[in-house]
């Protein structure tokens, strides 16, 4: 029996001395790697590269910055008649029978912004009664030489639009032309 345990407090001394040596060999062969490949380090060449870029996007955008600046320049403001005038071109899409009450309206409400911004006279948040009532109590003689005008022509719009009357082209292309030649004869001094 003293063999027994001498043998085991042997073989667990040996154990006990063989686990530090093991430990010992474990980080021995973790401490010793392969070589590794190189790391990569941002070239020479990557620096300069990000620079240049940068240059150049700031040319790109400063070069776009001044073409718009000169196109800008270069265009010429439409006068007030010339806008209105584009606006009735803008309206003969409307010119068609089916579309007769939204041509009378849009040519309404054209000329009627026209003479507010024109003569500073409250057109749009009048009837066409009141409108021409106003303009027979006014002093503004550009507008009384041209009242028989007007009032044809808002009457048929209005007609057009509450009595749901429909034009033919030829009316409506009439129409047309009559508010033209109101805002071409009534268009701002030193205006073309």
């Amino acid at each position: 029996m003293k063999l027994r345990v001498r043998i085991r407090r042997a073989v667990l001394t040996y154990a006990m001395s063989a686990l530090p040596a093991a430990v010992a060999l474990a980080k021995a062969e973790e401490d010793i790697r392969d070589i590794r490949g190189p790391k990569s380090v941002a070239g020479a060449w990557f620096i300069p590269a990000v620079l240049v870029g940068a240059l150049l996007l700031g040319l790109c955008a400063a070069y776009m910055i001044r073409k718009r600046r000169h196109r800008e320049v270069n265009r010429r403001k439409l006068t007030l008649s010339e806008q209105t005038l584009e606006r009735l071109d803008g309206i003969r899409s409307l010119m068609q029978p089916a579309t007769a009450r939204e041509f009378g309206i849009a040519a309404s409400e054209v000329i009627r912004d026209y003479i507010e911004r024109r003569f500073n006279v409250i057109a749009t948040q009048r009837t066409t009664e009141e409108f021409l009532q106003t303009l027979l109590q006014s002093s503004n003689e550009a507008l009384m030489r041209h009242r028989s005008l007007l009032e044809e022509f808002l009457q048929q719009c209005d007609f057009v639009k509450f009595a749901g009357a429909s034009l033919a082209i030829g009316d409506m292309e009439a129409l047309l032309q009559s508010a033209r030649r109101f805002v071409l004869e009534t268009n701002e001094p030193g205006a073309a």
